[in-house]
């Protein structure tokens, strides 16, 4: 049975776009150039993951962070500063995700279009501002949206203060993504429902344990699903 008259708020990476698969394409060209005597690929991703989550909290997320990320990696791994030519070839890893190209998940477009002409929708994304609204623009889907928020962070506060700038009932409001702490978690704790469609290239910093019990969290397999409940 379908839902009428909700609000359906979208993540943008992951959940309308791929976008860590390229990391993560970026990530294993690393581990392959920036070997180590005595660390292995697990453990020098143990570094970076580590490296990565410090980063996050202090200087944020998306493209350029990641590539400083990579930067810092590479110089505790050596234990000296990167030389000019160490530091064009870890810039040339990045190459794609520096100009960010989008690649859309198949049938979001066709989707958004079918739901938008039964509901209202949102779209929420954390990142760099100017990162996330290329990539909006490029996507060609912002015409969708009521609203597109760009946060630093998408927490429980993020939510709550969504639904009252918006004037949204959160008892008919929805959460759409692939990540369960930034997108399921929150929106939950902020009385809204959740849709979790998992993606296996899912940062590993997203991850969140969830109550399987739930029943406020419908878990899909695909975004075209999402037509058969709203």
């Amino acid at each position: 049975m379908r839902r009428t008259g909700q609000t359906l708020i979208f993540d943008a990476d992951d959940t309308l776009w791929e976008n860590n698969v390229f990391f993560e394409r970026v990530i294993d060209d690393f581990l392959d150039w920036a070997t180590h005597p005595t660390l292995d690929r697990v453990q020098i991703r143990g570094i970076l993951n580590d490296i990565e989550r410090a980063n996050a909290v202090s200087l944020g997320y998306g493209s350029a962070v990641f590539l400083r990320n990579l930067h810092e990696t590479f110089e505790k791994l050596q234990e000296r500063p990167a030389s000019l030519v160490e530091r064009k070839r870890i810039d040339q890893l990045a190459g794609r995700l520096i100009r960010g190209e989008v690649d859309l998940i198949p049938g979001v477009s066709d989707t958004l279009a079918e739901l938008g002409a039964r509901h209202e929708l949102f779209l929420l994304t954390k990142g760099d501002v100017e990162e996330q609204q290329r990539k909006i623009d490029a996507s060609g889907l912002a015409g969708w949206f009521r609203q597109a928020h760009i946060v630093r962070e998408k927490d429980v506060d993020v939510y709550r203060r969504l639904a009252l700038d918006s004037g949204l009932a959160v008892d008919r409001t929805w959460m759409i993504g692939n990540s369960p702490k930034s997108d399921i978690w929150p929106a939950r704790q902020a009385g809204m429902g959740a849709v979790f469609i998992p993606h296996e290239h899912t940062w590993v910093l997203e991850h969140h344990d969830l109550d399987p019990a739930d029943d406020g969290v419908l878990t899909l397999k695909a975004f075209t699903e999402l037509v058969d409940h709203f």
